[in-house]
């Protein structure tokens, strides 16, 4: 059976009693995420804004609005959609939330589309921030079920074509009450979306005025519409699969919260800390990627640095940096992301058992998309994470303004399968089990491991010895199948030809004790394009400088982000 594309659309009014704060941390990082996750359900999602043309925002007239593009009408039946509104998945905040709103939704089917020249796929990535949109939404219900044709042939034969006249007019269409929903008796819907320009289009003009002036549209009026609501709204925000709003979490009135089956968390601005949202993404293949976003900044377009850590550890490695780059006031324009790469847990997707350092890289673009930004600030990664970074300049340049490089190869070394095949059996040797009955790595590679990218002075006894510890921890603890899986990485790669045609600025740093590294790197900063890349030694710092000295890792990053 052929599928019926439609539309959810929804209105909402919240009552005074509920914090806008509240309301839209729901709403942005809650409820539309959710829904985006399922893209074969769910093609995109807007929030609308009620326009200041229109009369004060009441229950009558709500101030949002939602759309919906949906695939096939037949999911909004199914278990997959249902479950995001029942238990466990539905949240109690979002229980707690919707009854301080009166909420309108409706199913629609598709049943008609035109579209100029002006039109935007507003959901591409490349339009975010840059690009608005002006709907004018009409809902028509019929004096008689039996008008629908008639209606129909008017919206297509006349009334769309003279829209198509005005200034300004991007689509039309036409949606009927869905065949999925339950029907009142003799109670039929027209939904009709026409979008514009917000900043030039003639919904005052001439053209206008001439579609909604002549006989026939007169007759539909008086014969076939019992009842028309029409209401105009600007676009107000983009809906992805990764909640991404910190502004609403840097008001006193919202809280921290965990929802999504305990797989996100907010934490609102508080003490001088910044906002921050951990939640995940799920690659194309099906791998789930942990990450979290945190910045001091309330712009949604703010510049976005991505952080990816080394192999055996979480994105926790980056604790002291954040710290450190965040006391500087200068970069409290920047949003940060940190994510745990492929291999940290044993989920690494459809491709996992063949990861590779293009793979890495597509999860970097991936993660960009989901969060809505087409095009990074800087990419900064360390070992294999370093080695990610610098692939996604050579083979995304237009995502990423800037990359960092730290203590990698710019080839995979030949020992490499041998001496990580060899770490892998030790790891197996000890048979570790995790808390939750998982295989993991365990102490015996941890601890030789950690010894191998610390130097010996960090063992103080003190602040930074407890560090190492942390970091031994997370090695300890990683999902050994994960390890396998994405250790896989780092057999093969060979960056060294395309690095001669690098198009993205770039900067190789490195600890100064990280064994023969410090002049591998010297040869991959000449190596690169025409030789004006940064290169930078952070003295008495293993293979984790912005672990050992985060202060020093941090003053690097800020003046090469600031040229």
């Amino acid at each position: 059976m052929a599928p019926t594309p439609g539309i959810l659309y929804v209105t909402m009014a919240p009552h005074a009693t509920l914090p806008p704060a509240q309301f839209h941390d729901w709403y942005q990082n809650e409820h539309g995420p959710g829904r985006l996750r399922l893209p074969h359900i769910f093609l995109n999602g807007f929030r609308y804004r009620l326009d200041s043309s229109q009369k004060d925002p009441s229950e009558e007239q709500p101030e949002w609005m939602a759309i919906y593009d949906v695939t096939d009408m037949a999911y909004m039946l199914s278990e997959e959609y249902t479950r995001l509104r029942k238990s466990p998945v539905q949240s109690q905040r979002e229980r707690d939330t919707m009854k301080q709103i009166k909420v309108d939704r409706k199913f629609y089917d598709l049943v008609h589309e035109s579209r100029g020249d002006g039109f935007k796929a507003l959901e591409d990535v490349a339009l975010e921030g840059n690009e608005g949109n002006l709907i004018v939404a009409v809902i028509n219900t019929l004096q008689e079920p039996g008008g629908r044709a008639e209606l129909q042939k008017w919206y297509e034969e006349e009334h769309i074509p003279l829209l198509a006249k005005v200034p300004g007019w991007r689509r039309s269409r036409v949606f009927t009450s869905s065949t999925v929903e339950e029907k009142r008796a003799g109670y039929f819907e027209f939904l009709v979306l026409h979008e514009y320009d917000p900043q030039s289009n003639g919904l005052d003009g001439p053209e206008f005025k001439a579609a909604v002036g002549t006989p026939w549209r007169q007759r539909i009026f008086d014969t076939v519409i019992k009842t028309k609501k029409r209401t105009v709204y600007n676009l107000a925000y983009t809906f992805g699969p990764a909640p991404r709003d910190l502004a609403s979490l840097t008001d006193l009135a919202t809280a921290p919260l965990t929802f999504a089956e305990n797989r996100t968390r907010t934490y609102p601005a508080r003490d001088g800390s910044p906002a921050a949202i951990e939640s995940y993404v799920i690659t194309p293949d099906g791998c789930l990627l942990p990450y979290r976003l945190e910045g001091y900044t309330t712009d949604p377009q703010a510049p976005l640095l991505v952080l990816i850590n080394s192999v055996l550890v979480e994105y926790g490695i980056w604790d002291g940096f954040i710290r450190a780059f965040f006391a500087r006031p200068e970069n409290r324009k920047f949003r940060v992301v940190r994510y745990n790469a492929r291999g940290r847990s044993a989920n690494c997707g459809l491709e996992g058992d063949n990861v590779t350092v293009d793979l890495l890289a597509r999860d970097v673009t991936s993660l960009l998309d989901a969060l809505r930004v087409l095009r990074a600030a800087g990419v900064i990664g360390v070992s294999l994470g370093g080695a990610t970074s610098l692939n996604v300049a050579l083979k995304y340049p237009e995502r990423v303004a800037v990359f960092v490089a730290c203590d990698t190869n710019a080839a995979a070394p030949e020992g490499n399968p041998k001496a990580w095949g060899e770490r892998i059996a030790l790891a197996e040797s000890e048979q570790a089990v995790s808390t939750a009955g998982e295989r993991v790595v365990g102490g015996k590679l941890a601890e030789i491991t950690t010894k191998r990218w610390f130097v010996d002075e960090s063992y103080d006894g003190g602040k930074k010895e407890k560090e190492c510890w942390r970091i031994n921890e997370m090695v300890k603890n990683n999902s050994l199948e994960g390890f396998k899986k994405g250790v896989k990485a780092l057999y093969k790669y060979d960056f060294r030809d395309d690095m001669k045609a690098g198009k993205v600025k770039g900067a190789f740093m490195v600890g100064g004790r990280d064994g023969v590294l410090p002049k591998a790197m010297v040869g991959m900063k000449d190596g690169y394009a025409d030789g004006t890349s940064w290169f930078v030694i952070i003295d008495n710092a293993g293979h984790l400088p912005m672990v050992e000295k985060p202060e020093l890792f941090a003053d690097a990053i800020t003046i090469f982000l600031a040229e």
